[in-house]
């Protein structure tokens, strides 16, 4: 039996949003002309805030806008390495890294249940030393390209507890995998809270930190 700690990335383990600095990135190393688009960039997350398109078409808009419709991984991967490395260097909390030592010396199996484009967050998650992401998929076509297209659901809020609970199924965990610790920073996560043998708050939002406190859950200020 194997204990578990499963981590949201965005805001809990990283103090900033990482996915769209990710396309601006690539575009940036890659095809800098791809910067003129930004302002749709802008005006596809005003639609977002607006209700007109849900978080999986706001990711899919924009990463066609700034990295393109399809991109062989060959080109991607210095991308990807590159932005992985600057995150490493400036973009990580320290009570992440922390409690990543700690739930290692615990014996614990980590793994990193994120939003964010599984294109980049294994190479995140590698280099911070977790066993297993759960996160957004990328379609790769016949002609082995990296679609801009969500491959199955956007890993956000209910869908990333059925993933979890999908990834706990396919590793053969289910009904033996012990303890379940959960960290993250936003509400949306409540399904993933409820689901945890111990829930943990870190540096929540207002409306998270609520929640924590009505229900007794421990609350981490990771900076």
């Amino acid at each position: 039996m194997s204990d578990l700690v499963v981590y949201d990335m965005d805001r809990t383990v990283t103090r900033r949003a990482t996915y769209t600095p990710f396309l601006l990135h690539c575009a940036l190393y890659r095809a800098p002309w791809r910067l003129i688009f930004v302002p749709l960039v802008i005006l596809s997350m005003l639609a977002y805030v607006a209700r007109l398109i849900d978080r999986g078409e706001l990711k899919e808009i924009n990463h066609r806008l700034l990295l393109g419709g399809r991109i062989h991984p060959r080109e991607l991967q210095p991308l990807v390495d590159s932005f992985a490395d600057k995150q490493l260097a400036t973009n990580i909390r320290p009570g992440a890294r922390a409690a990543i030592a700690r739930d290692k010396a615990e014996g614990r199996r980590l793994v990193l249940a994120t939003a964010s484009y599984r294109l980049y967050a294994d190479a995140i998650a590698e280099r911070l030393g977790f066993d297993d992401v759960i996160g957004t998929g990328s379609i790769i076509g016949l002609d082995e390209r990296v679609h801009a297209k969500i491959a199955g659901e956007n890993c956000y809020g209910p869908a990333k507890l059925r993933m979890i609970a999908d990834w706990v199924e396919a590793s053969g965990l289910k009904g033996t995998h012990g303890h379940v610790r959960f960290y993250s920073d936003h509400v949306s996560d409540r399904p993933a809270f409820e689901w945890a043998d111990e829930p943990v708050a870190v540096n929540p939002h207002d409306k998270l930190r609520r929640l924590a406190e009505q229900r007794g859950w421990k609350i981490e200020d990771w900076e």
